[in-house]
């Protein structure tokens, strides 16, 4: 099988928050990446990626807003719908937006469960430590599974200073480490480290008994998350520190775009070969049709 092959899993079953923690037991790693449309969640599903997020970053790289604060529930069960109809078997994650949670426990609840009842999602995840643990047990009551979100937190971007690395002093460090352990605690079955240094991150998670997906956090994770326009090169603004590309798509679009308009400039598109023909009969017919009728 080459590379590029999708590969295959004949006995594959659905992921779950119990296969998390399993692969986590075992030492395997976990995978996981954003999207936001059908066609690239069939595309992981059928290379065999274990989680996909539908994440609130679809703000940025996909609606084109510069940080992720104006995205909306409607934007999400939007784009988490398509989603769902693509993939089978990973485990499905759906991002609660700014605003969705915070204001009170009440809507956390509410807007968990749309992401479940409406988009398709097998769990939620959302940003915080302490400060959401009511919310959080309360989603959880209400038998939605949660995933956390520690260190770089997107949403708090404004009371952060901008995107940039956390849990870099002592305090800071003290405190990402007991916020983790407060929401396992509280029930989440995996969190999210991003942007933290990696001796952290990899104690956060011999600590932990549930899995740590890292972003910028390290190997020491219990798996890894990117943003998949950054691991495709289609998001031109910038490229985190911690991003591999392993394609640069938006190249390669610009150029199919720039030979598609010169071929139509050019008169080379559409060819013979890119059209449709009518019985000779049926076309002389209709012509006769036609110049019967008076100008």
């Amino acid at each position: 099988m080459s590379s590029s092959s999708p590969q295959s899993f004949p006995n594959r079953k659905k992921i779950t928050k119990l296969v998390f923690r399993q692969k986590k037991q075992r030492g395997e790693p976990i995978t996981m990446l954003t999207a936001y449309d059908y066609p690239t969640a069939l595309a992981m599903d059928q290379v065999g990626v274990d989680s996909i997020l539908v994440g609130d970053s679809l703000g940025m790289v996909v609606l084109g807003y510069e940080t992720t604060l104006p995205v909306t529930m409607d934007d999400m069960i939007h784009h988490c719908k398509a989603v769902a109809r693509g993939a089978r078997y990973a485990l499905l994650i759906g991002d609660m937006p700014f605003m969705s949670y915070q204001a009170s426990t009440a809507d956390a609840v509410r807007n968990a469960g749309r992401f479940l009842q409406e988009g398709g999602m097998d769990a939620i995840k959302l940003e915080g430590g302490q400060e959401r643990v009511e919310a959080i047990k309360a989603i959880i009551s209400a038998g939605i599974p949660v995933m956390g979100h520690l260190g770089l937190t997107p949403q708090s971007v404004h009371q952060l200073g901008g995107f940039r690395a956390q849990g870099r002093t002592l305090p800071a460090a003290r405190r990402l480490l007991e916020d983790a352990q407060i929401l396992q605690e509280a029930g989440c079955f995996s969190i999210v480290l991003e942007s933290v240094p990696a001796k952290l991150a990899t104690l956060v998670s011999q600590r932990l008994e549930i899995p740590t997906i890292g972003i910028g956090a390290g190997a020491g994770c219990d798996g890894q998350v990117l943003v998949t326009h950054d691991l495709l090169g289609l998001f031109e603004r910038f490229t985190p520190k911690f991003v591999r590309q392993y394609a640069n798509l938006h190249a390669e679009m610009v150029r199919a775009f720039s030979a598609y308009k010169s071929d139509v400039e050019g008169g080379l598109f559409p060819a013979p070969e890119h059209t449709f023909d009518m019985p000779e009969e049926e076309w002389a017919a209709l012509l006769a049709e036609v110049e019967a009728i008076p100008q």
